[in-house]
């Protein structure tokens, strides 16, 4: 072969140099030495290739190599060189690509497609490109198809599983998200015709915790299945997170449609569910927003439909999202970054109610309060405090909070040049009390302002023994080391047993204002003073009455044995030299 083709090699440059026609004799080696030149450069290639010549005639294979025989599904040993006897080539995407190739002006052109069959169909990246033409022979193009079909499934059956919930079989959030945004993104949504619910389950903790996660695992599988119950056809119902799930649905009737599904919910809900040898019956919490003009993507209704969730789970019946819910939450985060910058920037400051002992009408100390200016408004405790105790800055305020009561009440001392007779008051928060160690705050702050622990007067809550009621016994007896006494404030409007009045070492009842501010003309709340006063006389403790604002009241509690008073009719909460000022006046 490589003999042969030297020899005719020399015989072209031959008739070249001698600038004479080819000899006719040379034409059909010529063309038999071209098509092994092209066919031994298609077989070295690792890709599928051919060569497809362009004549007056119909467009043919010249040459081609196993791998596109093989992926063309062609034998040229049958005769059929013609594209439009090529399976691949004859129609579909690459045989129409092909031909408008040929027509047009470009020199290479590739593309992703596929063969067009739905089942056992291959994908290829397709590259065409012309030849350089030789004179006086037709255009040729090169076809070359790479193989992509492996890669391809591969890459459906990772988006597949990555799309796709492996404890439930339901789509996971991301499923979801992209057929929200779908639905949004369609040119013919129209406003309220689509709803997202978020159904989360209540108790589920709790069974996790108490019965292991595979019985977790277990319900959270039942539970599915009873929510695709309770759902249509045209429902998509997908696990979005550990124990919540979202339903996107058609409104066909409006809002009703979403309720009537969050009904049925609740309603397959009923009967108990059977994990291991027990029955344990599950609820859920049920918010709702609508698809709306102007929602930006998916993440955003789903969110919209959390805030309903979360107002579902206080309120204990399906929500539906409200716009106002959303400004108020963005409303708190904004508070919480300007809070944190406030409290490291030292920026609040605290006012203090005074506390009048009722049988002397003296001022026996005051009830430190914080207070917070920012931008010139004033930002309201139960807005700020709420706040605090949901991100967590409770325990730098409440630190906060206890230093600089303890330290005004020493520069009190030194202003007047004595220890006065004053106690301060300082309000603790069940969340300070969980995650602070409130003995070691209270001695750090007594230390540092050099004052005795007996006049520092610690406020706390009914909720906050409910919350936690073994850590805050611990708590309390670990700070009447240092002779710290402890109020417990807004008494009577919680849970607290009698037993926690006894167990617990608690020094003062403070009884809320909703019983004292009419019980002159309410023989109820007039009553449950009265036996207030009683409880508290019996277990040894001292009162104080909030929210009085009138003489006669005042009178009335000293005359049932109140021990202090606290209200309007004293004085309003006040800036700390207004406060030592408050107290001369009274004490001369």
């Amino acid at each position: 072969m490589q003999s042969a083709i030297k020899r005719t090699r020399k015989k072209l440059e031959a008739a070249v140099a001698a600038e004479t026609a080819l000899p006719a004799e040379f034409v059909p080696q010529l063309t038999d030495l071209l098509e092994s030149v092209r066919q031994g450069y298609l077989d070295a290639l690792p890709i599928a290739a051919a060569i497809i010549t362009v004549g007056e005639a119909e467009p043919y294979i010249e040459c081609a190599n196993d791998q596109f025989r093989f992926l063309a599904e062609w034998d040229e040993r049958l005769g059929e060189r013609n594209l439009s006897q090529v399976p691949l080539l004859r129609a579909g995407p690459i045989g129409t690509r092909l031909h408008a190739f040929f027509k047009g002006g470009e020199s290479a052109h590739q593309f992703e497609t596929a063969d067009g069959r739905s089942i056992g169909g291959r994908h290829f990246t397709v590259r065409f490109a012309e030849l350089k033409v030789v004179g006086g022979q037709p255009r040729r193009f090169m076809l070359t198809l790479i193989d992509k079909t492996a890669q391809v499934e591969t890459e459906k059956s990772l988006r597949s599983e990555m799309l796709r919930d492996s404890l439930t079989g339901l789509p996971n959030r991301f499923a979801f998200n992209e057929k929200v945004d779908e639905m949004l993104a369609d040119p013919g949504f129209r406003e309220g015709s689509y709803a997202v619910l978020a159904v989360d389950m209540t108790r589920f903790s709790r069974v996790n915790e108490s019965m292991g996660a595979l019985a977790g695992d277990e319900l959270l599988i039942t539970f599915a299945r009873r929510l695709v119950s309770a759902l249509r056809p045209t429902d998509m119902l997908a696990r979005t997170s550990g124990d919540e799930f979202g339903i996107l649905m058609r409104l066909d009737r409006g809002i009703s449609d979403a309720l009537r599904a969050a009904e049925r919910i609740k309603t397959v809900l009923t009967l108990p569910f059977r994990l291991s040898d027990l029955e344990i019956r599950i609820d859920c919490a049920i918010g709702c927003a609508v698809l709306a003009q102007g929602v930006a993507s998916a993440d955003e209704v789903l969110r919209n439909a959390q805030f309903a969730l979360k107002r579902s789970k206080s309120i204990g019946t399906t929500q539906v999202y409200e716009s106002t819910q959303a400004q108020a939450a963005r409303r708190r985060f904004s508070i919480e970054t300007d809070l944190r910058c406030a409290i490291e920037a030292e920026a609040l400051t605290l006012a203090f109610h005074p506390l009048v002992e009722l049988s002397s009408g003296r001022v026996a100390g005051f009830e430190a309060l914080a207070r917070w200016e920012h931008d010139g408004q004033t930002i309201p405790p139960d807005e700020f405090i709420p706040v605090a105790e949901e991100s967590g800055l409770i325990v730098q305020l409440g630190r906060w909070a206890l230093d600089t009561a303890t330290r005004t009440l020493a520069d009190w001392d030194r202003a007047e040049g004595r220890a006065l007779p004053l106690n301060v008051n300082v309000n603790l928060s069940p969340i300070q009390i969980s995650r602070d160690d409130i003995a070691a705050a209270v001695s750090g702050a007594l230390a540092g302002a050099g004052i005795a622990g007996e006049r520092l007067t610690l406020e706390l809550t009914e909720g906050a023994i409910i919350h936690d009621p073994e850590r805050v016994a611990k708590a309390l007896t670990a700070l009447k080391r240092f002779d710290v006494r402890i109020a417990m404030d807004d008494f009577g409007t919680g849970f607290t047993s009698l037993a926690s009045l006894q167990t617990l070492p608690i020094d003062l009842l403070k009884i809320d204002q909703s019983f004292v501010t009419d019980m002159l003309a309410n023989r109820d709340s007039q009553a449950i003073v009265r036996a207030v006063l009683s409880l508290a006389a019996a277990l040894g403790m001292e009162t104080t009455a909030e929210g009085i604002e009138s003489a006669e009241l005042a009178a009335e509690l000293r005359t049932l044995g109140c021990t202090y008073g606290q209200g309007y009719l004293y004085s309003e909460p006040m800036s700390a030299d207004e406060a030592l000022g408050y107290w001369r006046s009274r004490s001369a």
